[in-house]
């Protein structure tokens, strides 16, 4: 089976021809590089030196497709031209081909093939000075050096700065890389924190709205309907306000205007109080110690969601809210009725719960809602857990 040979490069093609056209002028003026009367020119003449010039310049052909295949070759083409009386043009095509290997050749052989030709300079200009005790005799070392060990050590220095360079590049895509992934995960991670902050803003209102316009719809009472008419009034009203404030703080990039105050734990009494004038009948018993904002932040969000879904979805009853500092937590327990009902129900989605969850998940706390046997009958509970990670009360000891 025939070998097939790798197509060369154009510009390698290029060198060839410019290689091999240069050679046949020096040839062809006569000029050699050493006279026929020295001792080791074997093949005297004009006609032997082109045998070591072809050769050489059809491994130019090579220089990229097969580095090492035309190192190979054209070493023995350049221990040919020794014995001739040379040509300039073939020892500088070889010269290439050493470049050549060590650049664009395998990694192991761009540095193998500097320390044999380091070795076989050394040698070069050793063994002849033992042997004759000439000190020209280490000009055959230092040529030796300046054909192979040169272009060796300076093909090696380029592919070192290439390597580098291709390694800083890569470097600088990964980092880009993580960096576009670092701002999609905040950007995504921003949206689900707008979207449970809108959510829990005015989610309430709006089914306070749509439960009361319901019963007014559905009966003809004109005392229940201005009452329900006014509940919808404070309702649309309050929920107006928490979504310009909203809107305001999104568009407000200039840093010049404070955002508004998150909501605390001290504001649970009028979220109570804003629940039984929709109709809830609620108790309140919460712990009033400080907690970090996060947390605080967390409660009252996870209270006032619980009261839209009671309000949405609880049968008539009791509606209990408490929380309580229990092994370094905050426990957040909401209990509703849980049945049929008879009144107007407000449709859901259950974005609530899942936000919910996210901001318990977020403080690696503990939440659960799901339907529950009590004394006095069925009942929906929501129970959080928030770590509370403070110095508050350690600091006093």
């Amino acid at each position: 089976m025939a070998v097939r040979l790798p197509r060369p490069r154009r510009f390698d093609v290029h060198v060839a021809l410019g290689g091999l056209l240069g050679g046949l002028l020096l040839w062809g003026v006569g000029l050699a590089t050493r006279p026929h009367t020295e001792a080791y020119v074997l093949l005297p003449g004009r006609w032997p030196v082109l045998l070591p010039l072809v050769v050489m310049a059809g491994c130019e052909l090579l220089r990229r497709s097969a580095p090492r295949t035309a190192l190979l070759i054209g070493t023995p083409a350049i221990v040919l031209d020794t014995v001739t009386q040379g040509n300039l043009v073939t020892i500088l095509m070889y010269t290439d081909l050493m470049y050549a290997a060590v650049l664009y050749g395998p990694p192991a052989s761009a540095h193998r093939i500097p320390r044999i030709t380091g070795l076989l300079s050394v040698a070069a200009a050793v063994v002849p000075f033992a042997v004759w005790r000439e000190p020209e005799a280490l000009l055959i070392g230092v040529i030796t050096g300046l054909v192979s060990f040169g272009p060796a050590a300076t093909g090696l220095i380029v592919r070192t700065h290439r390597d580098a360079a291709e390694a800083a590049r890569l470097r600088a895509e990964q980092t880009a890389l993580l960096a576009e992934m670092d701002r999609t995960q905040a950007v995504t991670a921003e949206r689900a924190r707008m979207a449970r902050e809108l959510h829990d803003m005015v989610a309430n209102h709006l089914s306070a709205i749509a439960i009361h316009s319901t019963a007014a719809l559905s009966l003809d009472d004109p005392k229940t309907s201005q009452e329900a008419l006014v509940v919808i009034r404070e309702n649309s009203v309050e929920g107006l306000a928490e979504m310009r404030r909203l809107i305001g703080i999104l568009r407000d990039s200039s840093g010049d205007v404070e955002p508004s105050a998150a909501p605390t734990l001290d504001g649970l009494g009028a979220l109570v109080d804003g629940a039984r004038t929709n109709g809830l009948d609620v108790t309140l018993d919460a712990d009033r110690s400080e907690v970090p904002a996060p947390v605080e932040l967390a409660a009252y969000r996870i209270v006032q969601e619980s009261l839209t879904n009671a309000l949405k979805h609880a049968a008539p009853g009791r509606v209990t809210v408490a929380l309580a500092r229990r092994d370094g937590a905050l426990v957040v327990s909401v209990t509703s009725p849980y049945g049929d009902r008879d009144a107007p129900r407000a449709p859901g989605s259950g974005a609530g719960l899942v936000g919910m969850r996210e901001r318990v998940a977020l403080l690696d706390g503990t939440f659960e809602a799901a339907p529950e046997d009590s004394p006095e009958g069925k009942i929906w509970a929501v129970r959080a857990t928030l770590p509370v990670h403070d110095t508050v009360e350690g600091d006093t000891a």
